[in-house]
């Protein structure tokens, strides 16, 4: 009980920097080890070839799409989560988790059961190309019926993070992360699999997390006590749940489909092309992931502030929030832009244009990083405090209401040079928007 009190104390009581750092460190270092492991599955089979570094590229938006299905029902449920214990309600939160983990697993088994099934003209449809199919198909059969457990992880990730044990989930994460990192040479180059050796080493790595998450209910170390008697939805939680559970889920579907409008439009200019953009794409997600994994620690604070009306404590995570994580995009962009040539030239035996290309887009991309943290605190934030329109409107903004028409339209005007500069081009246009909503916020919570 001790241990649940603690947990209570540092959302509602402990100075707001050691707040957000016991929160939000250990969630940020086990999703930088998760983004290093699908850097280094990218670095690895980027040595069988470009084909089967496209393949990878094609395939990842599909896990994204199964895995969003975890967040909608995992973040939807945190930020309610938050708001409950708050108000002290306990009964209503054990309902409300052991609902979302129940309701998670079950709709992420039908998904990729229909994934499954039309999986060959699924990836055409994401940009494949005929000498990326084949790679393509072996590594997703076993991608994407893994991803299951991927969806229980994710969920739970949420959960636990909104009721700040934040250490199990750095621990989850970094278990399976550094385990892939080590079984993925074993699997792909000892043992002769290609790219079906990274996606089993992928499997394994997500049962080992999974299995961290289990011990920690089982053992009784939640708050929350999930139980099968316990899943029982009703109107007003579906409604809290997926008030921000759905702009969550639209977020990684934009992300998803930000990744495919990409490789299609890369698709007319060969697998060197695709495989580049696909390599940027995993570079990128490790700042993004980094600056998600501090915000979860954010989420729980503001969350649990707003639901006991302490505003002065919700406006000091908010300057903090922002401060730090514009601080860390600005050295991780520099990072990107200034060793671009170098970081591209490790996922390639030499070719030449794709380090071309994938040079030219992570400069750009490095550059427009900056504006990232600063974007998504405030995203964060409204999905935190249960405005999940205003929160769905800007998170939407980065890779789907400002991303869609600059990938449509860039390259027709531009051509090659479109493509690698569409994500920059949207970012700076998600930042613009980012400005008025903020002016909003801080009318309200008089920041």
């Amino acid at each position: 009980m001790d241990k649940r009190n603690n947990k209570l104390e540092l959302l509602g009581n402990a100075p707001v920097p050691k707040a957000l750092m016991a929160l939000g460190i250990p969630i940020m270092i086990g999703m930088l080890i998760n983004a290093l492991y699908n850097l280094v599955d990218a670095y690895f089979v980027g040595g069988l070839g470009e084909s089967q570094m496209g393949a990878i590229s094609i395939v990842f938006p599909l896990g994204q799409v199964v895995v969003g299905l975890g967040l909608m029902f995992g973040n939807g449920a945190a930020s309610y989560l938050s708001r409950l214990l708050g108000r002290g309600d306990k009964n209503r939160a054990d309902k409300v988790a052991s609902t979302a983990l129940c309701s998670s697993v079950l709709t992420g088994a039908v998904l990729i059961l229909v994934l499954i099934i039309f999986l060959k003209p699924v990836l055409f449809l994401l940009g494949a190309t005929e000498t990326i199919l084949p790679y393509a198909l072996t590594y997703a059969k076993i991608y994407v019926i893994s991803s299951i457990l991927n969806v229980f992880n994710v969920t739970m990730n949420n959960i636990v993070s909104s009721e700040g044990a934040a250490k199990t989930t750095m621990c989850a994460l970094l278990l399976g992360a550094v385990l892939n990192i080590g079984l993925d040479p074993v699997f792909i180059y000892t043992l002769g699999l290609g790219v079906a050796g990274a996606a089993i080493a992928t499997t394994i790595s997500q049962f080992v997390s999974a299995l961290v998450y289990l011990n920690y209910v089982f053992q009784g170390k939640s708050v929350f006590a999930f139980r099968f008697k316990h899943f029982d939805p009703d109107r007003e939680m579906i409604t809290e749940i997926l008030k921000t559970g759905i702009p969550t889920l639209t977020f990684q579907l934009l992300a998803s489909l930000a990744i495919a409008l990409i490789n299609r439009a890369a698709n007319n200019y060969g697998d060197a092309v695709i495989a580049g953009m696909g390599a940027v794409t995993r570079i990128t997600s490790m700042g993004t992931l980094v600056v998600f994994g501090f915000l979860k620690g954010f989420q729980p604070v503001a969350g649990f502030s707003y639901g006991a009306k302490n505003f002065d404590r919700l406006r000091e995570a908010i300057r903090t929030s922002i401060l730090w994580s514009t601080a860390f995009c600005i050295a991780a962009g520099v990072l990107m832009a200034v060793f671009s040539a170098r970081i591209i030239a490790g996922f390639t035996e030499g070719n030449m244009e794709m380090i071309s290309v994938g040079q030219k887009s992570l400069v750009a991309n490095g550059l427009s990083f900056f504006f990232f943290g600063f974007h998504t605190v405030y995203s964060s934030l409204l999905l935190a405090i249960g405005k999940g329109r205003a929160g769905f409107f800007l998170g939407a903004c980065r890779q789907g209401i400002c991303f869609v028409p600059v990938i449509l339209l860039l390259p027709l005007i531009w051509g090659m040079d479109g493509i690698l500069y569409a994500q920059p081009a949207a970012d700076l246009l998600s930042a613009m928007i980012t400005v008025f909503v903020a002016i909003s916020v801080h009318r309200e919570f008089a920041v």
